[in-house]
């Protein structure tokens, strides 16, 4: 949704009597600038409070005569009501107020738990249910009584667009002028904005003052900066994992079947499949063995498309709070909107939206199942979907039927020349000259072996040779092989019982 739509969103929940708008986030700026520009179109006055501050008319209100003559030069700070920075205080305050306006309370979820604060609050929503006044209230976690969120609405501020991006962009050149040069032509500042996608406004002020003073320019180097910064900062949100285009290096053996099919898949992204009313593809569920490949075709498949990958964990996504574990899930999915086009990979499906009773997670598990269902059906976003999964018996049967995704693929063991492949592709990245070792040797010696299992022989063996301090060989990697016992040997009844049900229903990845 672009910012004009969401102005358009929020002035039609005050206009048709909602009293009370929740908007979780930490981005107080975006807040304001939602409520400033609704409320100029709309001629209302604009009260913010804070538990700092109290209640005051907001510096962007249409009507605000009120200034602090004691603010620094240049800021355009309200002057505060008296006796207000109690909640209870600005509550009655507000409730005595005859006019209509929308009251923005700041971090204001926590002080509801109070019976006398969540009293008055009601009453202060039930007036304004009638006036068309409406209270905002901002921060993150809001959790409000029972009682109140039957008269709240969520307010979904989505993570900023291109345009407020370039916006903030300028904006740091504009405070540096004179301090670093700006070496960027338009396709570079394109390229930029593109990369800034998924950050807050705050955060993407940082990283480019930062890019820019590091080294006095800011040139389509720093991109490569932008990117790193971005990966760090979605995964310290918790929830995704981030992999640049740019650094993806994945390379995979084998899988032929699976590479032929993306080639395919691929044309559905471009102009040409719209002109015929083609669908973009929505994404593709991978089961199969352990240690087989599954990840790495996640990888693989983003290398391939030259597409930003997201990680999904599941372990992830679960708290211990009521709600909370269904917000992790929706936060999780508008980043990965925001960042579109792009790869979502949500490994081990099956542990997040997998089957299990009710008693066990109080239905959080078929919760997230139902979300995802209806996002996967309903995503406009070009989101390509690559789920994975090892326990097939967890995964519940809605998932597998035909439609829910583009394609379903298992991968076996590798066969033959996959072991070649696999074998070049870790022999070759270890730095070694392939004159020490004789593949079609390997290749016999690692039959039933997986994918994982090959490069952890290869590991081992490298590093007894520099143990020993002397170059690794065939007969080193062979030692290393014999003293694995494989999963085709130690799980062989699970793996012929998962072979039999994929051979009836799934794609060969070959």
């Amino acid at each position: 949704m672009s910012f004009k739509a969401s102005v358009q969103h929020f002035q039609t929940l005050v206009t048709s009597f909602h009293p009370v708008v929740i908007i979780d986030t930490v981005e107080e700026e975006r807040v304001q600038g939602l409520i400033s520009a609704a409320c100029r179109d709309m001629q209302m006055a604009v009260f913010e409070w804070s538990i700092a501050q109290g209640l005051m008319r907001s510096p962007n209100s249409p009507d605000n005569r009120w200034q602090n003559e004691y603010a620094p030069p240049g800021a355009r700070r309200g002057q505060a009501l008296p006796k207000t920075a109690e909640p209870i205080d600005m509550l009655r305050h507000i409730q005595e107020m005859n006019f209509k306006a929308i009251f923005w309370l700041k971090d204001f979820a926590p002080h509801l738990k109070d019976a006398v604060i969540a009293r008055q609050f009601r009453e202060v929503a039930e007036q304004f249910s009638h006036n068309r006044s409406t209270l905002v209230i901002s921060g993150s976690g809001n959790t409000l009584p029972a009682e109140i969120a039957h008269d709240a609405v969520y307010f979904d501020i989505k993570l900023p667009e291109p345009e407020e991006l370039y916006e903030a962009v300028s904006d740091v050149v504009r405070v540096l002028k004179g301090r670093v040069k700006v070496e960027l032509s338009p396709e570079d500042i394109h390229v930029l904005v593109k990369a800034l996608q998924g950050m807050t406004l705050s955060q993407t002020r940082k990283v480019i003052a930062y890019a820019a003073l590091h080294d006095g320019k800011l040139n389509a180097d720093d991109v490569k900066r932008v990117l790193e910064r971005k990966a760090r900062v979605i995964h310290e949100e918790g929830l995704l994992d981030y992999f640049p285009a740019e650094t993806n290096l994945a390379q995979l053996g084998g899988f032929e079947g699976l590479k032929r099919w993306l080639g395919y898949a691929k044309v559905g992204f471009t102009p040409q499949a719209r002109q015929y009313n083609l669908p973009a593809p929505k994404g593709i569920l991978i089961v199969g063995i352990q240690g087989c490949g599954k990840s790495l075709a996640a990888k693989t498949i983003a290398r391939q498309w030259q597409l930003p990958l997201l990680k999904l964990d599941a372990g992830r996504l679960y708290n211990k709070y009521v709600g909370e574990s269904d917000k992790n899930f929706r936060r999780a999915v508008t980043m990965a909107e925001t960042m579109a086009p792009c790869i979502l990979w949500i490994d081990e499906i099956e542990k997040s939206m997998g089957q299990s009773s009710g008693e066990a997670d109080g239905g959080l598990s078929r919760r997230l199942f139902g979300y995802f269902l209806t996002w996967l059906q309903e995503k406009s976003q070009e989101i390509f979907v690559v789920a994975t999964a090892n326990d097939l018996s967890a995964i519940p049967p809605e998932l597998l039927r035909k439609g829910r995704f583009d394609e379903i693929f298992f991968v076996d063991l590798p066969e033959a020349d996959e072991r070649r492949d696999i074998l070049h592709i870790h022999l070759d990245r270890r730095q070694q000259g392939l004159q020490n070792f004789s593949l079609e040797e390997l290749v016999v010696a690692t039959d039933g072996f997986s994918g994982a299992e090959i490069e952890q022989a290869v590991i081992t063996a490298h590093y007894r040779a520099l143990y020993e301090n002397r170059p690794a060989d065939t007969t080193l990697v062979i030692e290393e092989i014999k003293r694995t016992v494989p999963l085709s040997i130690t799980r062989r009844e699970d793996i012929q019982r998962l072979r039999t049900l994929a051979q009836e229903r799934f794609v060969a990845v070959r």
